[in-house]
């Protein structure tokens, strides 16, 4: 084994940490929190993929709250704050010379919001993904064969990052070294160990 070419993260729940959406607003706006997950997982099932969406699209879980899309936006989107200690950790790994890549099943609205508000994640990584842009969302194995193809990286020689078990196993098949995320303190370990096996 090969020491590890590039890196590749999830976004949500791995660089971006946040308290659960349906629990934040179950607690704001009083509302049965399973009700506004199943409408919320029906929009994202649309939105996370490309091609312009009406904004109408949002209008269940709107009326629902009594606010507006960008009411709504803001305080899902401002509730989400950026790992410091995992980007140094993704810089120290870049000082290694490996590839640090982002693979994230997002939207439009919420990336945009990114762009403005952590700039740095993206000057920083050698490839930042997201489905809406790739029209591939994650277990489709089609996005982590993307971005391999588009840098000609092979499966063997990049280690993957995930909190969710599902996309794990599917990138573990296409033979990616594949993590389940549980902090910063065991991807550490995790890639102490990758490293020195690939010695």
């Amino acid at each position: 084994m090969t020491n590890p070419e590039a890196v590749i993260f999830d976004l949500n729940g791995v660089f971006l940490q946040s308290r659960p959406l349906s629990t934040r607003v179950s607690e704001k706006f009083r509302v049965d929190p399973d009700q506004l997950f199943s409408k919320l997982k029906t929009i994202l099932k649309e939105v996370r993929t490309p091609g312009e969406k009406p904004d109408e699209i949002w209008n269940p879980i709107l009326q629902m709250l009594n606010i507006t899309r960008n009411e709504f936006f803001s305080f899902w989107f401002s509730g989400e704050t950026l790992n410091p200690d995992l980007l140094d950790f993704a810089r120290e790994l870049q000082t290694q010379g490996i590839k640090i890549f982002i693979l994230s099943n997002n939207f439009a609205h919420r990336t945009e919001y990114y762009r403005r508000h952590y700039p740095e994640m993206f000057t920083l990584f050698n490839g930042v993904y997201f489905s809406w842009e790739t029209g591939f969302v994650k277990p489709d194995i089609r996005a982590y064969q993307k971005l391999l193809s588009d840098h000609q990286l092979l499966p063997a020689n990049c280690v993957y990052f995930d909190d969710s078990p599902e996309n794990i196993s599917v990138a573990g098949s296409l033979g990616i070294r594949s993590h389940l995320y549980t902090g910063l303190p065991n991807a550490r370990q995790i890639m102490v160990l990758e490293c020195k096996e690939g010695a």
